[in-house]
């Protein structure tokens, strides 16, 4: 696939030290080294190698990646490992995509509070499902869920949600059967969102009642303790976008759904379209307009795409993929064989590791191949980091 022609890392490398020398004090450490791994990833800061094909005498030097979860470059090869150890997962029934929203109001005060208020979106929106699946009046089944959390909308703009993939059905409460749901019809949305709504108040206060909470900007009106009920009150009278899609067309489908989603980044490189001493332009849809007229162009200053994109950085340690009920890690092979031995197919094998590479042997493809007669490169040279990563330890006597 050939480079971009604009990258994200292009505006940071051209304008990342003014914004952050303009924002001093007011930038956190894990945005800084986000903005250090997009600005530095491959290229020769970080190091690399020197490749040489033999077939053909071509040679390139190829610089080592950031790693970093936010980096645009980064993402595709973490995906592809990601999706890799799932495929065993998946069961072969349909798949449901649901999809959880905070309001606006909501929103605001979780940009301060990002591990409290994000890890409560992902629980409170796994065990609403997990609760209403369980009703006999619904499904009457423990369900098996995967979240992925996003915090940005098409314009990078700050909007947490969670996109869940859930397979149509579960296994009985007494685990002795597999309970499908019908045809076209996964879970009611009004019950979903008003018990979502529900539990995500309840979880806000409790998190206010035990000091969790930071207010900050405007949202220091509801710091005391009667203005932040009296707007948790005013939260109960709004409804809260719940969103269920139609079922994915067999769990194929499912895996190139979760390729684009699982591993994003609040902007790819392929959107940016042009960048000028003062603006950038990048493509963006408008799904408040008809489906034909939702593609557009927007155009902001530096700073301010600069200040969007790292509206959306994690804190240090936070999951944002996260599994629940039948898939979650403690219990998953032992659900999962169960439901396929209810659905009467049988579980993947895996080769043990030496079959494995017997096997393969005879076709292994090489780790870097030649761009001009595609025949494995070798390396003749590893070139060094230009900086340590930090300060070498002081020898105390």
């Amino acid at each position: 696939m050939p480079r971009p022609t604009l990258e994200v890392a292009d505006v940071f490398r051209a304008h990342g030290q003014h914004w952050r020398e303009s924002h001093a004090g007011h930038v956190s450490l894990e945005q800084l080294k986000v903005m250090s791994g997009v600005e530095h990833c491959r290229s020769e800061v970080l190091g690399g190698h020197v490749l040489h094909c033999p077939a053909c005498q071509h040679s390139q030097i190829a610089y080592n990646s950031c790693r970093n979860r936010h980096c645009p470059k980064c993402q595709a090869s973490a995906a592809k490992r990601w999706l890799a150890a799932r495929q065993t997962e998946l069961l072969p029934v349909d798949y449901y995509h649901v999809v959880f929203t905070l309001p606006q109001p909501i929103s605001e005060l979780a940009y301060y509070n990002k591990s409290v208020m994000y890890g409560l979106l992902l629980k409170t929106a796994a065990k609403t499902l997990l609760t209403i699946g369980a009703d006999t009046k619904h499904l009457g089944a423990h369900l098996g869920v995967t979240f992925v959390l996003h915090t940005w909308g098409s314009a990078m703009t700050h909007h947490p949600h969670v996109h869940g993939i859930i397979p149509s059905g579960g296994l009985s409460l007494d685990g002795n059967k597999w309970v499908s749901c019908k045809t076209g019809f996964f879970l009611p949305v009004r019950v979903l969102s008003r018990l979502f709504r529900r539990l995500y108040l309840e979880g806000l206060r409790e998190a206010y009642e035990q000091n969790k909470l930071l207010f900050f900007g405007d949202c220091l009106s509801i710091d005391e303790e009667a203005p932040f009920l009296a707007w948790l009150n005013n939260q109960r009278k709004v409804d809260w976008v719940v969103y269920a899609k139609r079922p994915f067309a067999g769990p194929q489908a499912v895996l190139a759904y979760l390729s684009r989603y699982t591993h994003r980044v609040a902007i790819t490189n392929s959107r940016l379209v042009a960048m000028d001493k003062q603006t950038v332009s990048f493509k963006w849809k408008n799904y408040r307009v008809k489906e034909q007229n939702r593609h557009r162009t927007m155009t902001l200053t530096h700073d301010e795409f600069i200040r969007r994109f790292l509206l959306h950085v994690l804190p240090s340690g936070f999951h944002r993929i996260r599994h629940y009920g039948l898939t979650a890690n403690t219990g998953r092979k032992k659900n999962l064989d169960k439901a396929r031995q209810l659905l009467n197919v049988k579980a993947p094998i895996a080769l043990p590791d030496e079959e494995k590479m017997d096997e393969t042997k005879s076709h292994v493809i090489p780790t870097f191949v030649c761009p001009c007669c595609g025949a494995a490169m070798e390396v003749r040279e590893v070139l060094p980091h230009l900086y340590l990563p930090r300060a070498p330890p002081v020898l105390l006597n």
